[in-house]
């Protein structure tokens, strides 16, 4: 073996762990970047009977509430969470949800069972989640059934 095959093999392993941690920096970096993704009802959404799911490619988002505590869960760990009632005039009022014990959970006390307990009753609602940069957004109605 000549010198610079000697030289070849010796420099070879720290080039390649060299790239493999480059790579890992990079698809890091790429992921931390801003972007907005739309969260999409799957049916019709019933906050006040369990019965509301928001979809994105993998993510789904539960929305529902429980005794006047709006609840959220998530198949991906959320960084953040806010929750919109929209009133008939377009005014807003924003909800930050507070994780409860992971955060694929999330809750607030909100006054939405109380604008929507009737049946027949319909409120609008906007959703921002995000996870690592990634904003998902969300606008639907909740429609009460029962």
């Amino acid at each position: 073996m000549n010198k610079h095959t000697k030289l070849a093999v010796l420099i070879a392993p720290f080039l390649i762990l060299g790239g493999y941690i480059a790579s890992d920096f990079y698809i890091e970096h790429k992921a931390s970047k801003e972007r907005v993704f739309l969260l999409a009802p799957q049916a019709n959404c019933d906050v006040i009977n369990h019965d509301c799911v928001l979809t994105s490619g993998e993510l789904e988002v539960s929305v529902y509430d429980e005794g006047g505590v709006t609840k959220l869960n998530s198949t991906f760990p959320l960084d953040t969470a806010i929750l919109f009632l929209v009133d008939k005039q377009n005014n807003v009022s924003s909800y930050s949800l507070g994780m409860n014990k992971s955060p694929y959970y999330w809750e607030r006390s909100t006054p939405l069972r109380n604008l929507t307990k009737a049946t027949g009753s319909a409120y609008k609602l906007r959703l921002i989640a995000t996870i690592k940069g990634g904003k998902y957004i969300a606008e639907f109605d909740t429609h009460t059934l029962k």
